[in-house]
Order: structure tokens, then C-alpha cells, then sequence
């Protein structure tokens, strides 16, 4: 009995894991035959998981949608993980999910072994997270009905706030949600403008009505993510380099943070630096604090800047040193 229950609990953790299993792939992960796979299936519809089945030689397994949620199996790290994410959860860009984590984290936690709840707690109790400002945040289910047109390729109609505060309705095609400086962003085709657009989530008023199918499109790059990075840094008129670090790429990742930009190895002993700031003054003194010799590579004006400030703090060190 012990053994079949344990057995029972792996086919049940196995089709979470993915969409769909073919009958002989579970058979051979849990050592069993097929006609053992059906009858363990049956067993698991009978304590009332739903688990859907297609018939045939190619025949499969799938769990289904149920009335209830099945117990979720995580192995350590995976529990651990869970945890650390819905106690950092209250203070992220989404509302409305603050409570809901906090019951969610209880009833984990409560299931925890002890060796893991001290995991968890250790690393709560020291680590600590800047807050996301609030303005920022936006509600847990506008996102799911964003994500959700943008999956079925609907259409979305909605009232959309500019920076200056002006309004107007747009209709859109949506293709990506992304998180980016502390921000929600859709990245979607403006059907009136005959362009793709960058909305701020936290802009649009009301709840977006849903539109007929549309046919999709090539993204407007194959990174999504860096199209939403580029974007917010061009709309905010920060300014960008290209820097060639005279030192390896391993030695400049111990001296960079990861946030500052990208390095990219250009043999043993340099490294290109692609990065950005708010204003060349600030990046011209960052890029001296690194502690190597760079060159600059792009643009012309960033040269010009360090260059004058290598001439300032000269005649500065100078009178220092007369004086």
C-alpha cells in the first residue's frame, strides 16, 4: 500500500510538471507498465483529480481543470523559491495580490519541513529589498486580462493617460507584458497609428474591452525585453556609451554590478562595456571608479566629456598640490 500511495504522489507530481505525458514515457519514469499507468490513473479519479486522457497508440495523460486544486509537489529548492517570492510579493508592481500572498505564504509555510522554514526565515530575516514605489503598481487583474488578449490575439480597446496627462482611446494589439525599471510595460501594435507602441500598464484607466481576433505580427525585435529597455531609456533622455574595458571579462564582472550595463569579452585581457546613465559628468566619474584603463568607443560627445573632466580634476590636483 505505502509503496503504490508513494507512487501515486510521483505520477500526481509528474503531470504537473507538463501539458501532456504519453502513457509510455510515464510508464518508463516510474517503472511500471502501461496497464499499471491506467489503473493508477483510474485510482486518482476515483480521490477526485481530473485527469483527462486521449486514446490510441500515440494515447496520453494530462491533468485537467478541476473544482479543486490539487496538492502542488515541490521538491526543496522549489518550495524554498515559492516562499522567498511570496514574501517579497506584498511589495512588488502588482496590487491586489498583497492578502492572497500572505494566506497563500501561511498555508505554505505551515507545510514546510523544519530544515526549510529555517531556510526561509534565515533568508528573510537577511536580505532586504528596496520598495517599489506605489504609483507604479497595478492591479493583478488587469495584467491577467492583458496577458490573457495578448495569448488568444484579441483585440484591446481601452482609455490610455499620456505623460502630460492628456487621455485618449486606443486600440491595440497585444503582444508582450514586460517588467522593466519597476514598471509594467505592453508592448503592442497601435492599430490607428499603423505602429508598434510602449503603453505604461499604470496609464490605462478602467478595464480594457476585449475586440475581435487579430492575426499576429513579427514582434518589433526579436528581444522583446531590450525593445522595452531601449525604449524606456531613450523616453527618459538618458544617455548611452560603448567603453573598451582594459581588463577580462572575469575581472570586470567581479567590479560591475550586473545592472550597470553589459560586458562583452573581447579577448583575455579586454572587454567591451555597453552601459548607460543620466548624464555623461556621471558616467565619465563612474567609469573612473571601475579602477582600469578604458577607452572610449561611442559616442563622440561622451569622449568630449571625459575629457574635459580629466582636464578639470588635473588642474585641480595641481593647485592641491601647490597649495
Amino acid at each position: 500500500m505505502l509503496e503504490t500511495s508513494g507512487r501515486l504522489l510521483r505520477l500526481l507530481s509528474l503531470l504537473q510538471m507538463r501539458r501532456e505525458w504519453a502513457g509510455a514515457e510515464l510508464a518508463e519514469r516510474l517503472d511500471v507498465t502501461p496497464r499499471t499507468i491506467r489503473r493508477d490513473v483510474d485510482k486518482l479519479r476515483e480521490l477526485g483529480y481530473p485527469v483527462d486522457s486521449t486514446r490510441g497508440v500515440a494515447g496520453g495523460y494530462r491533468l485537467g481543470a478541476g473544482a479543486e486544486l490539487p496538492p502542488l509537489l515541490l521538491d526543496d529548492e522549489e518550495a524554498v523559491a515559492v516562499a522567498i517570492g511570496r514574501r517579497t510579493a506584498t511589495g512588488g508592481a502588482v496590487s491586489g495580490i498583497e492578502e492572497s500572498s500572505v494566506r497563500a505564504l501561511a498555508k505554505l509555510e505551515q507545510v514546510l519541513p523544519r530544515h526549510l522554514r529555517r531556510r526561509v526565515g534565515a533568508l528573510q530575516a537577511y536580505t532586504a529589498a528596496l520598495p517599489i514605489a506605489t504609483t507604479a503598481a497595478v492591479d493583478h487583474e488587469l495584467l491577467s486580462l492583458i496577458a490573457g488578449a495578448a495569448r488568444d490575439r484579441e483585440r484591446l480597446r481601452f482609455s490610455y493617460r499620456r505623460h502630460d496627462g492628456e487621455s485618449g482611446r486606443r486600440l491595440v494589439e497585444p503582444v508582450r507584458l514586460v517588467h522593466a525599471e519597476r514598471r509594467w510595460y505592453l508592448v503592442a501594435w497601435d492599430v490607428d497609428r499603423d505602429d508598434w507602441r510602449l503603453f505604461r500598464v499604470d496609464r490605462i484607466d478602467g478595464r480594457p474591452l476585449l475586440d475581435r481576433r487579430f492575426e499576429p505580427r513579427e514582434p518589433p525585435a526579436e528581444d522583446v525585453a531590450e525593445y522595452v529597455h531601449r525604449q524606456v531609456v531613450s523616453a527618459r533622455g538618458r544617455v548611452e556609451a560603448r567603453v573598451l574595458l582594459h581588463l577580462s571579462r572575469e575581472e570586470a564582472v567581479r567590479r560591475v554590478p550586473q545592472f550597470a550595463g553589459a560586458l562583452e569579452e573581447v579577448d583575455g585581457e579586454r572587454c567591451l562595456f555597453s552601459t548607460h546613465s543620466e548624464w555623461y559628468g556621471g558616467l565619465a566619474v563612474y567609469m573612473a571608479s571601475i579602477g582600469c584603463e578604458f577607452e572610449v568607443l561611442e559616442p563622440p560627445a561622451f569622449a568630449a566629456e571625459v575629457e574635459r573632466l580629466a582636464g578639470a580634476f588635473a588642474r585641480a590636483a595641481a593647485r592641491h598640490r601647490d597649495g
